[in-house]
């Protein structure tokens, strides 16, 4: 007998189980593969050979069990096409040459969330995915709460760099007026809900569905619920209901399943009217997108969905974005959505998350008290030799942006602290990342006879919700702000500070020089203060489990 004629349909069975165990297909390719594998052992089965004995038969049967075993495996395995928009650190600048910083304040905090999920898993999350500025305002901050009719308050700090004691760290600090959750405005709200087959796992719908149940216990009777599903088309699941209707809605949520495609912008359309047509003149008006954001059917121009989501702002109606789940995960739309509709964006990993977002800072996330504000720095070139905006990347705008009142930035909710740092060296200092311009020096001397006492100069742009035109806020940053001893700086200055050295980290590290994760630790464990829920002590298990993850 010739044994490796025998053993050929074997072997190609086995040969297919061991490619589709090695194989991570969408759920349409799966059917595919299986018709495929179906039809391969099929022909090799009954294919002219010397008849298979009783043990061969066995083992193609075997064969065949583990391929479909190995398909239902796969179909639980997420593809790891998670999308993340692409950026650079900002760079050292000279003052000399740009002496004006200007930037949106940024809200969000999904990167927070999104990064410890990675963690969680056993992976350091790809640098794309950590924004810094959202790790930092991650963590509340114990500013004074602004007086008169200001909506915040703006709190500065400097001291030496933990990371280059060369350097010094300028900590600027805004807090939201805080508001009652009894004392909000009546809310309409719309629940706009993916329920396409990419939603089918109980991190996703499941977990979607308790975290708006959350939310809908919180209401009141003045308060409205919508929801509105997509998948391949979108429709009104629940019409606007009283919020003290939690059975009605909860009922309404149960009953949710998952499949099919995905045509987010026909549900986005949808919501919008919804909204609309529920408008409370003078109350929160706003949109709440649940899904993993991987739209793939419709208007997938997302150039042109962002422009339709701009325009609905306008009429007072606001988005803001929850994701939901992993492997495809589309964390670059989420944050693009709710930029583009006057809102923020959170990542629900866990359902104390969504505790955090939904309830505890309920009127944080719903009721905006100022938006489109704008921080713009000039730093004294006689004083300050350079200057690094620590993230907010994705955030920087133009000098002439400023005075613009045309020009979009970041909203702030009730309570919503805003922090923002920069790392600055001194004119003679030795913390220089650059070399000063041979033909910029002249200039340097001139301007050393003005303003000696000031390191730099504030500025704030913010408008009312229902104003077009924005109020400005300015105030100097002197010298006797300066702090020496970094031991003697406020809680919140050292630990906001160790929250941006563990996202620089996880960036590459490049301006940290050797401070690494155990000097973070240490930083985040003698500035934790005041923990009532946790946050700041599950940040150092963070740091630890990230350090024993990127272990060299």
């Amino acid at each position: 007998m010739n044994i490796s004629t025998t053993l050929k349909p074997l072997t190609i069975a086995v040969a297919s189980a061991i490619i589709l165990i090695g194989c991570v297909s969408t759920e349409n390719d799966h059917i595919a593969k299986e018709v495929t594998l179906k039809q391969s052992l099929s022909d090799q089965t009954t294919a002219p050979s010397i008849p298979a004995t009783k043990a061969l038969q066995k083992r193609q049967s075997q064969a065949m069990r583990l391929a479909t075993l190995s398909q239902i495996r796969i179909a639980q395995i997420p593809q790891d096409r998670e999308n993340y928009n692409h950026f650079n650190d900002n760079p050292v600048k000279r003052v000399v040459e740009q002496p004006v910083s200007t930037f949106s304040i940024d809200v969000d905090t999904g990167a927070y969330a999104n990064v410890r999920r990675l963690l969680n898993q056993g992976s350091l999350p790809r640098e794309d995915a950590v924004r810094i500025e959202e790790l930092v305002n991650y963590f509340s901050y114990d500013y004074p709460q602004p007086e008169g009719k200001q909506p915040f308050s703006v709190t500065t700090e400097l001291s030496t760099t933990p990371w280059n004691k060369d350097t010094l760290l300028l900590h600027v600090g805004i807090q939201g007026k805080d508001i009652a959750r009894q004392t909000l405005p009546a809310s309409n709200l719309v629940f706009l809900v993916d329920v396409s087959g990419s939603m089918r796992s109980a991190n996703k719908l499941g977990m979607l569905k308790n975290s708006l149940k959350l939310l809908t216990k919180q209401l009141r009777p003045r308060d409205k619920v919508s929801l509105v599903v997509y998948a391949g088309a979108s429709g009104v699941v629940l019409s606007p209901t009283a919020g003290d209707q939690t059975a009605t809605i909860s009922q309404a949520l149960n009953q949710l399943t998952a499949g099919g495609s995905t045509n987010g912008a026909a549900g986005i359309q949808l919501a919008y009217q919804l909204a609309e047509q529920s408008f409370i003149k003078d109350g929160i008006n706003r949109v709440i997108i649940a899904t993993d954001g991987d739209f793939n059917v419709g208007t997938t121009n997302f150039d042109a969905l962002i422009d339709l989501i701009e325009e609905k702002r306008k009429g007072g109606v606001s988005l803001t974005t929850l994701g939901f789940g992993m492997g495809n995960y589309n964390d670059h739309l989420m944050e693009q959505l709710a930029d583009a509709g006057n809102g923020n964006y959170a990542y629900i990993d866990t359902l104390n998350e969504a505790q955090k977002v939904l309830v505890d800072e309920m009127s944080s996330t719903l009721n905006t008290i100022a938006k489109d504000v704008k921080i713009q720095i000039e730093f004294n070139p006689s004083q300050i030799a350079e200057y690094r905006l620590v993230g907010y990347e994705n955030r920087l705008l133009k000098r002439e942006d400023f005075n613009n009142d045309k020009i979009d930035a970041g909203d702030i909710g009730a309570g919503h602290t805003v922090t923002a740092l920069y790392e600055i060296s001194l004119v003679g200092g030795k913390g220089n990342y650059t070399d000063p311009l041979r033909y910029h020096r002249q200039r340097s001397l001139l301007e050393k006879s003005t303003k000696q006492g000031e390191l730099a100069f504030l500025r704030l742009r913010y408008k009312q919700p229902d104003s077009d035109k924005s109020t400005l806020i300015e105030t100097p940053i002197n010298k006797q702000l300066l702090q020496t001893t970094l031991e003697k700086t406020s809680d919140r200055f050292r630990f906001s500070a160790s929250v941006a050295a563990f996202g620089q980290q996880l960036r590459g590290g490049n301006y940290l020089k050797d401070y690494d994760y155990s000097d973070i630790l240490t930083l985040a464990r003698n500035a934790r203060g005041q923990d009532p829920f946790g946050y700041r002590g599950e940040f150092l298990k963070l740091v630890n489990l990230a350090k024993s993850l990127d272990a060299r």
